[in-house]
């Protein structure tokens, strides 16, 4: 590929109290529209690797660039504001809040942002008909399956048209034929709104669907394919 990476990371090391080292020397490279999956086993150091990409917590050796910005040492109020404009996030916990409808739950990003109403109204209603939940957009999420509710997490992350869609273990509140249909959904969405997917985890059965595999073992990068 020629394009640009939209994600350079570079000799990344992680250390966490009582010396545990999560990372170690970790190095990889994204390019726009590609979903690249993270494996390993739990305690590989998945999620740390995600938080460090994602801004949500810096390393103590090694560098990360998104979106040709180095983010490593960016002060906390300019990692904000790419956190919200440039990256998207998916947990396994869907996070979403409790009394708003599908509708409001996606447009929160926005009304954040201060889209104006009616621009806001029409990415929703694209976002949720694009997730499969045009006919849910009134119900709120104990009225929703696990599946749906990790759909609507999904079209919420990627409201404010993130270049970068990090999703950490989404499917591991799922059922096996639901957590498919997730990461289908995820590969549907590199291709329509041309975004770069990383995403975490250790179900073999998903491993498939990525562009590329980065397989973690013990902090330590064991095979990139």
């Amino acid at each position: 590929m020629t394009e640009r990476p939209l994600i350079v990371a570079e000799g990344l090391r992680k250390v966490y109290p009582k010396g545990v080292e999560a990372l170690r020397g970790v190095s990889f490279e994204a390019h726009p529209g590609e979903l690249v999956a993270v494996r390993g086993r739990s305690g590989s150091g998945k999620t740390t690797l995600l938080n460090l990409v994602g801004g949500l917590d810096r390393p103590d050796e090694g560098r990360v660039e998104v979106d040709g910005r180095q983010i490593t040492e960016l002060p906390e109020a300019e990692l904000l504001g790419l956190r919200r404009e440039v990256i998207g996030f998916v947990f396994q916990t869907f996070g979403l809040i409790p009394v708003l409808s599908a509708a409001e739950n996606v447009g929160v990003p926005l009304r954040l942002a201060r889209v104006p109403a009616a621009e806001r109204e029409e990415r929703v209603r694209v976002l949720l008909s694009l997730v499969g939940l045009a006919d849910h957009v009134n119900q709120r999420p104990y009225e929703l399956s696990g599946g749906q509710q990790q759909r609507v997490a999904v079209a919420r992350a990627l409201a404010n048209r993130p270049r970068l869609l990090i999703a950490d273990e989404p499917t591991g509140q799922l059922d096996s034929q639901t957590a498919r249909q997730i990461m289908e959904l995820l590969r549907v969405l590199v291709r329509s709104e041309g975004v770069t997917v990383l995403v975490a985890t250790h179900d073999p059965g998903l491993i498939g669907l990525a562009d590329r595999v980065l397989e973690l073992r013990d902090g330590v990068v064991t095979r990139v394919g």
